[in-house]
Parts: structure tokens; C-alpha cells; sequence
């Protein structure tokens, strides 16, 4: 399993283009496979991954994820391998649908029909970045385009995929998913094995499962828990989280939390990539009365990045 961390807002150090640039730096020369930013109401993913790959050399960088509804699949096509252009070739798209909440509440726009909006949009978006054209005549979409963004090939598309109609879509369409709050029980039971089962049956190669959990190197446990229970709440209110935290069978986002000493981290990450994840996407968080955590953290996941190369 692949051991990747999150950059910016995922870290919980939201940052401006230096410093987004500088924890890419670190983030490479740490060892880690792969970088990730958010999408949420700061600096646009896109541009901030485009931006740090110019200035590292080794490391994947992506988005976890961009909402699709405010972008025109075409739009969002053009950006992206104008990202994989400036990454030279180090660049992931994760994509996802967000929430009802965000998307009508604040966008003004219908989330009405979830599935079938990612089901056209992936039918524009996946032919745009792996082809260079797309044709499609779709009740929300009507396409005939072509994009040739010189210096770009094709960048991976990866779909933030939790509920079964979107794991099969994810599969059948897309290189692998990116998951948030969803338990090593769920990952094993429901995550991998669909979204798997849908690739095999479209012939597309085996899906990346990239797993983002918070996660504290810490022997103040219950602190940890009580930390990860205030800062990542909004999250158990969520349907689409909520949904996850009820199927692994626990009570909010401080359950699925990975948190302990130094082995039972370890021994976290190894039920983690034996239930199915690809790639691990830490999101490392302070805990208050250990201030060593965070490094501790780290030190962890450098040497379990190194294993994994």
C-alpha cells in the first residue's frame, strides 16, 4: 500500500502558494508517494497541484477531490491535463459530487440526480482526457469537443465512490475511487470488492483504492479520539459520510480515526492494505496534550512510505 499525505487543507495547515509549494517539497523529499489538496472554499486543487508540480520532480500529486457540478466536464478536462502538462506527467484528477447541501444550498444548482450527472460526466470527461474528444448526447450534456493541450498526456481519473451505483460506475469508468471516513471493515466488505468486480467486468485494469482517514501517532488515545470527534464532526452529518460511519457500524468520524502508539498505527495501516486499499492518504491531526504528536505522526508514515517503494 502506497502512503500518501494530504497537502494544505487535508493536513490541516491551509497555506498560501509558498507554503502549499513548501509541504510539497517536504512531502517528496519525506518519501511519500503522493500529495493531495482539497477542493474545498481556498486555493483551487487544480491549480495548486499544476503549481507544486513545477517545482518537485518525483512525487504524484492530486485532487481529493473537485466537485463536478460547478465545472463543465470540458472545462474540467482542460484543466486537468493543463495540470498533467505542468506536473509533467505526475498529476491525478479526483472527482466527486459533493454534497446537497453545497450544491444547492450554496451553488444555486439541482442535486437531484447524483448518478446519472457522474455517469454523463465521466462519459465527456473520461474520452476528453484519455482521447483528446468526446461526443455525447445526454439529458444534462450535450458534447461534441476537442481538447490537444501540448506537453499533457493522459491523467488518471479517480471518482470519490461510496455508495454501490457509484462504486460500479467508478469501476467500469474510472481508474479507482478515493474515500473519506470509510472503515477497514467497509473498505473490505463493500469498497474494494465492488468497485473490483466492476473493472473485471468492463476489462479495465485492476482499480486504485486510495483510502484518506485521519490519523494520530499518540499514547494519549482518548484525547486523540475526543480531537478527532470536534475537528472532523461535520463529517457524521453528511449523508453520504453518514452512510459510510453506519455501515462500518460505528457512531461518527472519531471511530474510524486511526489512532494509537506507534504499533497499533502500524497494525492500522497493515488491516488497512490487507482489506484492499491501494494507497493510504494520511491526514494527520494535532492532539492536544501530546505535542509531539504530529511529528510522531510523520515519523511514522516516512518509514512506512519507504517500505512501500
Amino acid at each position: 500500500m502506497r502512503i500518501g499525505i494530504g497537502i494544505g487543507d487535508i493536513a490541516g495547515a491551509p497555506a498560501d502558494v509558498q507554503g502549499l509549494v513548501a509541504q510539497a517539497k517536504r512531502a517528496e523529499a519525506d518519501g511519500f508517494a503522493s500529495g493531495w489538496f482539497a477542493n474545498i472554499f481556498g486555493m483551487d486543487a487544480i491549480l495548486a497541484a499544476a503549481l507544486c508540480g513545477r517545482e518537485t520532480s518525483r512525487i504524484e500529486l492530486g485532487t481529493a477531490v473537485v466537485p463536478t457540478f460547478p465545472r463543465h466536464p470540458v472545462a474540467l478536462a482542460q484543466q486537468a491535463l493543463s495540470a498533467q502538462a505542468a506536473a509533467n506527467g505526475r498529476f491525478t484528477l479526483g472527482i466527486g459530487l459533493s454534497h446537497q447541501v453545497v450544491i444547492e444550498m450554496m451553488f444555486g444548482l439541482s442535486f437531484a440526480k447524483p448518478y446519472s450527472h457522474m455517469k454523463e460526466y465521466l462519459a465527456v470527461l473520461g474520452p476528453l482526457i484519455r482521447n483528446g474528444s468526446a461526443s455525447h448526447q445526454g439529458s444534462e450534456y450535450r458534447v461534441a469537443a476537442s481538447l490537444s493541450v501540448p506537453g499533457a498526456k493522459p491523467c488518471p481519473i479517480l471518482v470519490a465512490a461510496l455508495a454501490p451505483k457509484m462504486l460500479a460506475l467508478t469501476g467500469a469508468a474510472a481508474d479507482g475511487t478515493i474515500t473519506w471516513m470509510t472503515g477497514v471493515k467497509t473498505i473490505r466488505e463493500h469498497t474494494a470488492p465492488r468497485i473490483r468486480e466492476a473493472a473485471a467486468a468492463a476489462g479495465r485494469p485492476a482499480p486504485r483504492v486510495v483510502v484518506g482517514l485521519p490519523i494520530a501517532v499518540t499514547k494519549e488515545t482518548a484525547a486523540a479520539r475526543k480531537a478527532a470527534a470536534s475537528q472532523f464532526e461535520i463529517y457524521g452529518t453528511l449523508p453520504s459520510y453518514r452512510a459510510m460511519l453506519d455501515r462500518e457500524g460505528v457512531t461518527g468520524p472519531a471511530d474510524v480515526a486511526i489512532v494509537g502508539d506507534e504499533s497499533a498505527v502500524g497494525a492500522a495501516l497493515d488491516r488497512l492494505a490487507e482489506a484492499g486499499a491501494t494507497d493510504f492518504l494520511a491526514a494527520p491531526f494535532a492532539v492536544p496534550g501530546d505535542g509531539d504528536a504530529l511529528a510522531r505522526t510523520r515519523a511514522l508514515l516516512v518509514v512506512r512510505a519507504a517500505r512501500a517503494r
